[in-house]
C-alpha cells in the first residue's frame, strides 16, 4: 500500500475512534466500530483509483454499501471539526486531499460502448 492510502486509513481510524469515544450519539458496542473500520480499510485497499484516489465525497464510484456510507458521513460530519484539535496534520492533509479533482475512471472500469 502507498502512503496516501495508509494516511487515509489512519485518518478514518482516528475519526471513528473519536466519534466512538466522545459523541453522545455513538453506540455502546465497540465491535460495531471496529467492524466499520475494517470495512473502510478494505474499501480503501480495493479503491479503483489507488494512490490517485479523490476524497470519497467527490468520487464517481461509491464503493460503500448505502447504510455504511450514511454512517460514515455522520461520523465524518461529527468528528471532522474536532479532528483539527486532536490531529491537526492529518486534518489539514485530508482537507487538501478534498480539494483534489477526481481523476478519470481507469480504462478497465469504464462502461463498454
Amino acid at each position: 500500500m502507498g502512503k496516501r492510502i495508509e494516511r487515509e486509513k489512519k485518518t478514518i481510524s482516528c475519526m471513528i475512534r473519536l466519534y466512538q469515544r466522545r459523541c453522545p450519539d455513538a453506540r455502546d458496542e465497540g465491535e460495531h466500530y471496529q467492524a466499520l473500520n475494517i470495512y473502510a480499510d478494505k474499501r480503501l485497499d480495493k479503491c479503483v483509483f489507488g494512490e490517485e484516489k479523490p476524497a470519497c465525497k467527490q468520487c464517481p464510484v461509491h464503493c460503500y454499501q448505502p447504510a455504511k456510507r450514511e454512517e460514515m458521513k455522520q461520523i465524518m460530519r461529527w468528528a471532522g471539526p474536532r479532528m483539527l484539535w486532536r490531529h491537526p496534520i492529518l486534518t489539514i492533509r485530508h482537507l487538501l486531499d478534498d480539494r483534489r479533482p477526481a481523476p478519470e475512471l481507469p480504462e478497465k472500469y469504464r462502461p463498454k460502448k
